[in-house]
């Protein structure tokens, strides 16, 4: 690649005379005319403001405007339209800051995401038969780098098995930030954060998406298999292989690949959070086993299954994503899965946490900033805290 671009960059341009502009102008179009075209989806609608009380929707507690939960309770809570900082999420003179190493992996050196890109400007269409089925034909082998965020900190004692958690779409500085503070004092235990970045492209037939949305272990495992090694290995630390001491966080796909990562290896990880997670119908390639996707989590998988010692926060906004494909399956609303979420956690008897919060949009920094402490705190009960 390196000489492929040294000979680029030496290269002349030699701009084409006009009559052979003109030609190649005519061809261009003619070729053109002559590509067969996807379909380009309808305009993605405005999500709509929904309201908590809206029949179906879980019973929540309406909390005063600018407050949050306790993190010590279980259940379904409504924030008010005001979304203040948490005082955690500021620089503090007296907290000691993490260290953040980075470094890049290459798909070519990863055995389980060779690498996958959906041609730019592509879309999928719904399958004639099937609705719910999105068949997708310009998806093609592609390289791609990640990027690691690695946040150590200072308390950490080289040598002791540290609890951990794995985050999506890093690098995270918000969840570096909010540990500092909650660290400092002693109100999450001292653990190592892995903040990895997505392997590019969004939704079905890119990289991104067969990562989060694909319902199996296979995120996981590589997480396990090839990127926790080499964290243990470049910055000399070591990681429990508690479950109980291992949670993952994510928003958007990167929440519901939180989730996956835990229901299928619940014997790696007991603790998941989430910001207006992917609960809906966007998998591919298709899967018999698992047909609508993310979705199955509220309609067959948790209401079917004995519940798993997982641990969950969840969060959702009023204004949170509707309908933004062309697939009409009725499955495609962020609000009404995260709802039906709480609705079948709470049935299993699950213990989680569930946040409805007004005048927020898909994944809200403004709420993400709110309540990620509180959040982090309540995900972590019942682990043993240093003092």
């Amino acid at each position: 690649m390196k000489t492929l671009l040294q000979s680029h960059s030496s290269r002349r341009i030699v701009a084409p005379t006009t009559a052979l502009a003109l030609s190649l102008t005519l061809n261009i179009i003619a070729a053109i005319a002559q590509t067969p075209t996807t379909p380009t989806p309808a305009p993605r609608p405005t999500p709509p403001t929904r309201d908590p009380h809206t029949a179906g929707y879980v019973a929540a507690k309406e909390l005063p405007d600018g407050a949050i939960p306790s993190p010590q309770q279980d259940g379904n809570f409504i924030l008010g339209p005001t979304h203040p900082i948490a005082p955690e999420m500021s620089l503090h003179s007296a907290v000691p800051l993490g260290n953040i190493y980075k470094f890049a992996m290459n798909s070519s050196d990863s055995k389980l995401y060779p690498g996958i890109a959906r041609e730019q400007d592509t879309f999928g269409t719904p399958d004639p038969k099937d609705p719910a089925k999105l068949v997708v034909t310009t998806s093609h082998p592609a390289p791609y780098t990640r990027h690691v965020a690695v946040y150590v900190p200072q308390q950490y004692v080289p040598g002791t098995a540290a609890p951990f958690i794995i985050s999506a779409d890093g690098p995270d500085y918000d969840l570096f930030r909010a540990l500092d503070y909650l660290i400092a004092n002693h109100r999450v235990p001292i653990m190592i954060a892995i903040s990895i970045g997505n392997g590019s492209g969004d939704a079905q037939g890119s990289e991104r998406g067969l990562e989060y949305d694909t319902m199996s272990g296979h995120y996981a495992e590589f997480v396990e298999t090839e990127v926790l090694p080499l964290v243990e290995k470049q910055y000399h630390v070591k990681l429990t292989k508690d479950p109980d001491g291992r949670a993952t966080m994510g928003g958007s796909s990167g929440g519901s690949c939180a989730l996956i990562m835990a229901w299928y290896h619940p014997e790696l990880y007991h603790r998941v959070l989430t910001y207006s997670g992917t609960y809906i119908n966007q998998q591919w390639p298709y899967n018999p086993e698992t047909p609508h996707g993310a979705w199955e989590f509220h309609e067959h998988l948790i209401p079917a299954t004995p519940a798993k010692p997982i641990r969950i926060w969840m969060e959702v906004g009023d204004r949170d994503l509707f309908n933004p494909n062309f697939m009409r399956d009725d499955m495609h609303d962020w609000v009404l899965a995260n709802e039906r979420m709480a609705k079948v956690l709470a049935a299993k008897d699950y213990h989680y946490q569930f946040v409805f919060a007004k005048d927020a949009g898909h994944v809200d920094h403004a709420v993400k900033q709110q309540t990620l402490p509180e959040a982090l705190e309540y995900l972590w009960q019942g682990y043993p805290v240093t003092k």
